[in-house]
């Protein structure tokens, strides 16, 4: 049954070239907001609750879909990344009228394309940065491209993404760029398993392994009321030792300048990745209050 019951069906319609989505959303009369959806596909309810939040804010909603080869480390994760552009496509038809821009390769990056350099700095080089070099010298390119080809108002990403979020914040005002980047809350499976694109490739028994992330940074929330940073970082680790998941990293961070705290601070923020078998799995929780004035 469709989580979506009750709604109208929209209409989803695709286009390949920006210079044909361009002229389509400028054929729509008093769009003055156009709000932009960057996906990698494989779509789930993690992304049309981005979908629904940019019908909330803009005239026009554009959804992305394109497997970006410049942010994947991995040539056969590139390889097993599931894409599934029709059932995508008919997802998107129970949010609503939304534009469809899922373009080749050849169209983001064309021969000619000179490739964007940004220094990071420390954003960069830590968690995802460390595990994944390159990873977000592709995700730069490929969202600066797309601000580029599709002109939005707005940019919407999920705060699952909790690094990916702070690095697209860094780079559109590095550049200048006339977007609003809006943070959307992580959505959650009933079980507390984080919605993903990669959950596809687990079986049901996986899946079920996997809520140990989601343990671990619950109990780790709680925890923080009455014990040290490194104990619940032992806690974590003593827990991943006990369960079928690799724990490649859990880290306690500064959620502005993601650098790991050693002490509790306003907003300390835990971010985390792991190995459910092949399938990389990352989330992140607020472990401690922001002040109000943050």
């Amino acid at each position: 049954m469709s989580a979506f019951k009750g709604i109208k069906m929209g209409n989803a319609q695709v286009f390949r070239s920006a210079e044909a989505l361009r002229n389509k959303i400028q054929s729509r009369q008093l769009v003055e907001t156009v709000g932009l959806v960057p996906t990698m596909g494989a779509l789930h309810h993690g992304h049309i609750s981005l979908v629904n939040k940019a019908f909330e804010m803009c005239d026009c909603v554009v959804v992305s879909i394109f497997v970006n080869p410049k942010q994947f480390n991995n040539a056969g994760d590139l390889d097993k990344y599931p894409r599934m552009l029709e059932k995508d496509v008919e997802l998107l038809k129970e949010a609503g009228d939304v534009l469809v821009f899922a373009p080749s390769v050849e169209e983001v990056y064309p021969k000619d394309y000179e490739e964007v350099q940004l220094d990071l700095a420390d954003l960069g080089n830590v968690m995802e940065g460390r595990f994944r070099p390159g990873h977000f010298d592709g995700v730069v390119n490929v969202i600066k491209q797309f601000f580029e080809m599709v002109k939005p108002t707005h940019s919407f990403f999920g705060e699952k993404d909790f690094q990916q979020l702070a690095v697209i914040q860094y780079m559109t005002a590095a550049f200048d760029l006339p977007v609003e980047i809006v943070p959307c809350v992580i959505v959650r499976e009933k079980s507390g398993l984080a919605s993903s694109s990669r959950n596809v490739r687990l079986s049901e028994r996986e899946k079920e392994e996997a809520l140990v992330i989601f343990d671990a940074l619950s109990k780790s929330k709680e925890l923080s009321e009455s014990k040290t940073i490194s104990e619940v970082k032992a806690f974590v680790k003593e827990l991943f030792s006990n369960s079928e998941l690799e724990l490649e990293y859990f880290q306690i961070v500064d959620p502005l300048t993601l650098q790991e705290l050693k002490e509790w601070a306003p907003g300390a923020h835990a971010c985390m990745a792991a190995f459910c078998g092949p399938v990389r799995l990352i989330d992140n929780m607020q472990l401690v209050a922001m002040k109000e004035n943050q």
